[in-house]
């Protein structure tokens, strides 16, 4: 009989039976829901007290198009937003820079300026929703231009829930989207920790992610390996400033991915949960929420295929799936048309309606961990964790994350991984339906949603006058500010709220750190 393993090539036998259990219990049992170290959920009830938090990821074009998006998921029962934001964005670049050409509004919205953002969210209180802005780089200027304008509304800061990613690890590990060197990329990323654990205490201030690192090739273990790492040091830097983990421990939150091989991946979101419990005792934390490994969850880009698009639908249903049963706070479901091009309304109205049935007909909501004390997947999460915590020990060897993507190795192992399940796919070992299997003559594609060149005019225009409009000198001197205190060490954040107060551009605050802390490449 041929041989069964998951993804990340673990065995899988032909049953399990207590015996598997016996040879290899987790040292806690099988504990509780809410109790450490977590593995069957951070919450006693999980869904039968709350839900998890319904996100659609959606961001294209201009504010003005992006804000009918939202108020379109709004109007269908998202209960958070999910900001998506274009390539420029990301990287530093008012929407005329050179660089940009060609990339304006296309992976997600331009903003350039604070009143890019009062369009953004124009008619939706800031205070009433949770939103959950997808950027890093450049995440502490969103984080101020989002503050701002939260301040415009007469919002109370102390109430403000979401997540900014702000994980510029993994973007030097999988994804590239970087400006600044690694070490004032931490030091800006701490003084956000300091900033919010005074100013927004109820704000995550990075979700670490491990959705990405599976996105550029990465086995299930690996994501948990590379990102529990990567919080590893986040954790170390902040404790390096000075700052309480028992405090920034509790604003901490994690992104992974969902793929399509069920039982491993709720194993996966099991073992870490329980890993991360364990490394933050270890790491001094005595307040049990410190310790808890609250996620989101977005269902697998890489996994979508662009030939028979509407089986994509199935896929994202087994992918919501797994993260339910895995425990996630919150999760974002594709659209069956994103193989293709940037989900329709459509398309991503049939993705919201999946984590809908999900919730409210398949009664996976009703007990917490209903697949804990399965033979299997308890075997299983023991059997990630062992593997994932082997990797790690090679992390920590080398001197931890840092010191590991510098050298390139988690960079080599990620494209190893994604060498070898390439090749299992082209040889067909690895069936992917109406891929390399079940296809079909003719390939019938769903309308498409495509953004022009027009937009990066539209920007260009809004940009000349806007800074006709402001009052030079505060901008110059805002600028001026941001560039002292990145000198000093003094912690930026005030700085660059003032800054986009006084409608300072997202390239100019980035050009003026570029100044100081020069470019990574």
């Amino acid at each position: 009989m041929r041989k069964k393993y998951t993804d990340s090539g673990i065995e899988i036998k032909r049953i399990y039976t207590p015996n598997d259990l016996s040879k290899a219990p987790p040292p806690e049992g099988f504990g509780e829901a809410g109790q450490f170290p977590f593995t069957r959920g951070i919450q006693a009830d999980m869904y039968r007290g709350r839900l998890w938090t319904m996100r659609q990821y959606a961001g294209f074009s201009t504010a003005e198009e992006s804000n009918k998006r939202y108020k379109y998921l709004l109007s269908q029962g998202v209960s958070g937003l999910s900001v998506a934001f274009d390539l420029p964005t990301q990287i530093g670049y008012d929407s005329d820079h050179a660089l940009a050409d060609g990339e304006v509004g296309k992976v997600g919205v331009a903003i350039d300026s604070l009143e890019d953002t009062e369009n953004l969210f124009k008619d939706i209180r800031l205070q009433d929703i949770s939103t959950s802005m997808t950027i890093n780089a450049t995440a502490f200027i969103l984080l101020a231009l989002y503050v701002a304008l939260a301040k415009k509304q007469g919002a109370d800061l102390s109430k403000l829930t979401g997540t900014i990613q702000n994980d510029i690890l993994k973007e030097y590990a999988a994804r590239g989207t970087y400006i600044y060197p690694p070490k004032p990329s931490m030091r800006i990323i701490t003084d956000v920790f300091e900033w919010c654990s005074k100013e927004l205490p109820k704000w995550n201030t990075i979700s670490i992610s491990g959705y990405h690192i599976r996105e550029a090739g990465s086995t299930a273990v690996q994501e948990v390996a590379f990102t529990l790492s990567n919080g590893k040091a986040y954790v170390k830097a902040a404790m390096e400033k000075g700052l309480d983990i028992n405090i920034f421990g509790k604003r901490l939150s994690f992104f992974f991915n969902a793929h399509n091989n069920l039982f491993e991946e709720v194993a996966k979101f099991r073992a870490a949960r329980r890993m991360w419990a364990k490394i933050m005792k270890e790491a001094g934390a005595t307040d049990e929420k410190a310790m808890m490994l609250r996620f989101h969850t977005q269902t697998g880009g890489s996994t979508l295929t662009s030939q028979q698009p509407l089986n994509n639908i199935s896929r994202v249903t087994i992918q919501t799936l797994a993260a339910v049963l895995g425990g996630t706070q919150s999760l974002h479901t594709n659209g069956y048309d994103e193989a293709l091009n940037l989900p329709t309304e459509e398309a991503a109205g049939i993705a919201l309606r999946t984590q809908q049935i999900a919730a409210f007909e398949s009664g996976i909501a009703d007990t917490a961990d209903p697949l804990g004390g399965s033979y299997f997947i308890e075997t299983l999460t023991n059997k990630m964790e062992k593997e994932a915590r082997k990797i790690m020990e090679k992390i920590d060897a080398l001197g931890g994350s840092v010191t590991a993507i510098e050298q390139g190795f988690i960079q080599n192992e990620i494209a190893k991984s994604a060498y070898e399940y390439q090749r299992k796919i082209e040889s067909g070992e690895k069936i992917i339906v109406g891929v390399n299997k079940f296809k079909n003559e003719k390939n019938i594609l769903p309308p498409s949603f495509k953004i022009d060149d027009s937009i990066r005019l539209l920007q260009i225009q809004k940009l000349k006058s806007l800074k006709q409009k402001r009052e030079k000198d505060k901008a110059i001197a805002s600028l001026q500010t941001i560039k002292e205190k990145a000198i000093s060490g003094e912690n930026l954040m005030p700085a660059v709220i003032d800054a986009v107060e006084n409608y300072c551009t997202l390239g100019e605050i980035s050009n003026t750190l570029r100044e100081v802390f020069g470019e990574y490449n």
